[in-house]
């Protein structure tokens, strides 16, 4: 029994159990302050607004570089009760630092590039971005790539630093364009008075909007039919749903005035 706690009680044995056990309670503690100072700046923002996905995003990579940090100096700390001299192994790794960079100059770019994106505000978690000809929900941003998801579920994942063009269909509020062909026998006077009192009536009751459905008036003469525009602002990528409430209104309005459609 004796011989077995002196086998346990040298400090080659004890110390890295001690240094784990306290490296797992500090990233513990910093995690739970970084959730608290993240949760009082995002308490007052809307969920679906962009402060609070970039707010969110920031929080995970910074609770990730911590994470990394708190490992670097657990390997240091468990080589020095070992007996290796840790200076050694940090010159070692300046050194090794160079020829890894130089081999390793894309994940650098992609490092890189991560930061930037996040510190220019350029998307976040949650945005409806487009790269070249993808365009997706922003599903995961880390340091080295981008996941992005469309409408059909493909995920495509790109490296960071490949992303040097992007459409954030996020950042401001969308615009809801309707068209609509009336057909050329109909009263002008007619389907003015009609989809006028239609458009104000949409602005009490259609969601998601940011402003006043407004009729543009008359965009296009034909010799068969007259074309009407209506537009509406929205919430940020919410446009093609309102288009198409605003279709099957304009449809069940020209049908009850029976008006003909182009």
């Amino acid at each position: 029994m004796l011989e077995l706690l002196e086998k346990i009680l040298i400090p080659q044995v004890y110390l890295p159990i001690i240094y784990i056990c306290i490296a797992i309670l500090t990233n513990g503690i910093i995690t739970r302050i970084v959730d608290k100072i993240f949760l009082k700046k995002q308490e007052h923002l809307n969920r679906n607004s962009y402060n609070y996905k970039k707010a969110e995003t920031f929080k995970v990579l910074l609770k990730n570089v911590i994470k990394y940090i708190i490992i670097l100096f657990l390997i240091l700390a468990v080589l020095s009760t070992y007996g290796i001299d840790v200076t050694s192994v940090l010159a070692g790794l300046g050194i090794a630092g160079v020829v890894l960079g130089l081999a390793l100059q894309d994940l650098a770019k992609d490092i890189i590039a991560g930061f930037s994106i996040i510190l220019e505000n350029q998307y976040a978690v949650g945005d409806t971005i487009s790269v070249s000809t993808f365009k997706g929900e922003v599903i995961f941003l880390g340091l080295k790539t981008t996941k992005i998801k469309n409408s059909e579920g493909q995920v495509k994942i790109i490296a960071n630093h490949n992303i040097t063009e992007v459409i954030n269909y996020s950042m401001e509020n969308s615009l809801a364009i309707v068209d609509i062909d009336i057909n050329n026998e109909e009263k002008i006077e007619k389907i003015e008075k009609v989809l006028t009192e239609l458009v104000e009536e949409l602005s009490k009751t259609l969601p998601k909007l940011k402003g006043k459905v407004e009729l543009l008036g008359i965009q296009q003469i034909t010799s068969s039919a007259v074309r009407y525009r209506i537009t509406a602002p929205t919430i940020a990528t919410e446009n093609n749903e309102v288009e198409r409430k605003i279709r099957k209104a304009i449809k069940k309005k020209l049908e009850e005035e029976k008006i003909k459609i182009g």
